[in-house]
């Protein structure tokens, strides 16, 4: 018969608890796996195995003295930085839906927008497309197991208990220059190109005002939009990785303790 005294008891539970609070809110703010589309109780599942598959790499953790204020700020911190770990990743994907989005809009497909059924909103179907090839990317490359590896780095650079830096909140607040920079060198080529053929189009108006603009430069744009976004997708991956190797960095940068 196994038997166990309270002590034992209290250190299997805090061994298993304070991982669970991360990996949970990382689970639930990860594109993907967070999404509307994927149930909660698979989600909680997911990270309980993710737990127990961590719990021999993790460091030894501090033990669990009930419901007290303490143990209730740990556990705030560990949502926070499970859920800045997942708002990360997805900040990395709306790097290529911004980008598709200002192409769009460039090429007069801004109107054409659709329902996205993993966020519930209303996104730019270039936008929905870039989303899609970046998810696959995403799993081809093992990048999820790699989060994987950076969740269980986590508990070496921010042990449980220990405060985060404050100049780490700092960092997450610029992730949105991050992703306005990134999305402007997604869609710079296109744009400028783009700019050529309203610029060539305008001065084919002042060549021949009696030309209608609005019924040829209209149909055209959109045309050479798509022959841009076509020859464009050969130097997608490589965003893809430059934009990948920045945001771990980025976030193995923000786990740095007071």
């Amino acid at each position: 018969m196994l038997e166990l005294d309270p002590a034992q008891l209290e250190r299997m539970v805090s061994s298993f608890l304070w991982p669970f609070f991360r990996i949970a809110s990382f689970f639930m703010a990860i594109p993907m796996i967070g999404s509307q589309m994927v149930p909660i109780r698979i989600r909680l599942g997911l990270a309980i195995a993710v737990v127990v598959l961590l719990l021999p790499v993790v460091p030894e953790m501090p033990l669990y003295d009930g419901l007290s204020f303490a143990n209730v700020k740990v556990i705030g911190q560990q949502i926070l930085i499970g859920a800045v770990m997942g708002f990360i990743v997805h900040v990395l994907f709306q790097v290529f839906a911004l980008g598709a989005q200002i192409t769009a809009m460039q090429m007069g497909l801004g109107f054409a927008s659709t329902s996205d059924p993993a966020n519930g909103v209303s996104v730019v179907i270039l936008g929905q497309y870039y989303l899609m090839i970046v998810m696959m990317l995403f799993l081809a490359s093992n990048a999820h197991l790699i989060m994987i590896e950076v969740m269980a780095e986590s508990f070496a650079l921010i042990p449980v208990g220990t405060p985060i830096a404050m100049d780490s909140f700092w960092k997450m607040a610029l992730t949105g220059s991050w992703m306005f920079s990134g999305a402007m060198m997604i869609a710079l080529p296109a744009v400028t190109a783009l700019l050529v053929v309203n610029f060539a189009f305008g001065v084919m108006t002042r060549a021949a005002p009696q030309l209608n603009i609005f019924a040829i430069g209209f149909p055209f744009t959109m045309l050479m939009g798509l022959l841009i976004v076509w020859v464009s997708m050969s130097d997608l991956l490589g965003h893809y990785y430059n934009m990948t190797e920045f945001a771990l960095e980025y976030l193995r940068g923000l786990m740095v303790t007071e």
